[in-house]
């Protein structure tokens, strides 16, 4: 029998990605988020491995947002033995399937192309998980309501609160016996353009605090003059300006800016696209959810009308092909996948090319090669030369700063037992823990992955 809790840290130790928090009671084992490593290849190779824990004696997994660092590994999960319900609210649930069933089919496409064309180090390249396995993962989906109560087993009981960040995000309040863990998942900002400010605990006595961005402060920019400076050279040079995105939040958050230019007649008139599959349905999500965000049914739609949506794969070379100038907004983010990368297969090499970076970009990733300014970038097994010019805009992430984390940790009331600096790069996530320390005077601690920490009943 166990006479306190343990802390298995699965993931997003020491890094960014692969959120994975399993709390082990006496009786009990709940997982807390589920995400996929991204990255540098040796944490990529993590994905492969088997958990520390059977997949098959976990009893509940607990989702904070839909993003694939805090999802994506579910299918593996899946297949390797669980059958519990994954809770997550509503649009929470709505935008990992996107996710999921988006990322299996990637996954298979990437190992199909690697065998064809011979790039792979393995013979036979593989896909981490499929779409079917996607779509299994999926069957144990559960909705839970934002801010109200659930009592999953006997002492134990759960509450997800509105987080901001992206559609659907929350933090995560666990009661066991009486003792409260806060897993603080990724923090929005307050005036977000989309989301609404973010919620704050009230009590934690075992806290887990992001720290994604806990080395710095987000800069100051006149993002109008910096987006018609740059639209305005795309115009003029004939090019593309391509912005790598996110499909949830990030790629909403850029189509509404660029349609309050084109409204404010601030930007030339130019072709806007956005093509992302995955985009297209994260806007029906926004379509179904209203009360997540801050646009109405009609602003949504009106927004959508300035763009052409693309969601055949034909109709990128379409896009490509044209000779006009345009803004084209696809997916991935950070450049590690998706038709972003055809995109640059085709415009790297061409001076006329502007690429804008509009968020976090994580240690091994393309869209990190090309902010640190890397002169080639290797693509689906070849090397691209880097002519294009390389913009960055900082103001547009979805997470909160150092000064915004601290912020939402204020009105905590009591003096956590224990705090946990989570999902940051190390550097990141040392000097949060000081600038903890120093600012409220509790106890912090940067797990390492893989780690387990008693805490005590």
């Amino acid at each position: 029998m166990l006479n306190n809790i343990k802390i298995h840290f699965l993931g997003a130790a020491e890094t960014v990605t692969g959120s994975k928090y399993l709390i082990e009671t006496a009786e009990r084992k709940i997982l807390v988020d589920c995400g996929l490593f991204q990255g540098i290849k040796k944490l990529r190779k993590m994905n492969w491995n088997y958990l520390s824990v059977r997949a098959d004696e976990i009893d509940i997994v607990l989702l904070t947002h839909g993003h694939l660092d805090h999802t994506g590994y579910l299918p593996r999960l899946v297949k390797n033995g669980f059958n519990g319900s994954v809770l997550g609210t509503s649009p929470t649930l709505n935008i990992a399937s996107i996710i999921l069933k988006d990322s299996g089919k990637i996954q298979e496409e990437e190992a199909e192309r690697a065998n064809k064309e011979g790039y792979s180090s393995h013979a036979p390249a593989e896909a981490l998980y499929t779409i079917k396995d996607a779509e299994k993962a999926i069957e144990h989906f559960k909705d839970a309501k934002e801010g109200v109560w659930i009592d999953l087993y006997e002492g134990i009981k759960v509450r997800f609160q509105y987080n901001g960040h992206i559609i659907g995000a929350t933090f995560i309040e666990l009661d066991i016996n009486g003792k409260r863990f806060v897993f603080s998942g990724d923090i929005g900002r307050k005036n977000d353009l989309l989301m609404k400010s973010p919620k704050k605990p009230k009590k934690a006595d075992v806290l887990f605090i992001e720290s994604t961005y806990g080395d710095r402060l987000h800069q100051e920019e006149d993002l109008e003059s910096k987006l018609k400076e740059i639209i305005t050279k795309t115009v003029e040079n004939g090019g593309t300006l391509i912005i790598p995105s996110f499909a949830v939040e990030r790629t909403q958050t850029l189509m509404y800016i660029l349609w309050q230019l084109r409204l404010k007649n601030v930007i030339p008139e130019i072709e806007m696209v956005m093509d992302s599959p995955m985009g297209a349905n994260v806007l029906a999500v926004f379509h179904l959810h209203e009360e997540w965000h801050k646009l109405s049914y009609e602003e949504c739609s009106q927004m959508c009308s300035n763009f052409r949506i693309v969601r055949d794969y034909k109709e990128t070379w379409e896009v490509i092909d044209s000779k006009k100038p345009k803004i084209v907004i696809a997916g991935s983010g950070m450049i590690t996948g998706g038709r972003v990368l055809t995109y640059l297969q085709q415009c790297l090499g061409k001076p006329e090319t502007t690429i804008l970076l509009a968020g976090y970009q994580a240690e091994g990733t393309r869209g990190r090669q090309l902010l640190e300014g890397c002169s080639e970038l290797k693509i689906r097994g070849k090397y691209y030369p880097v002519k294009a010019s390389v913009e960055n805009i900082q103001s547009l992430s979805a997470h909160a700063d150092q000064s915004k984390l601290l912020d939402w940790m204020s009105d905590i009331e009591n003096t956590p037992q224990q705090t946990f600096i989570v999902h940051g790069e190390a550097q990141a996530a040392d000097t949060f823990r000081v600038k903890i320390k120093d600012h409220f005077g509790w106890s912090c601690k940067v797990p390492e992955l893989y780690t387990i920490e008693e805490v005590n009943l």
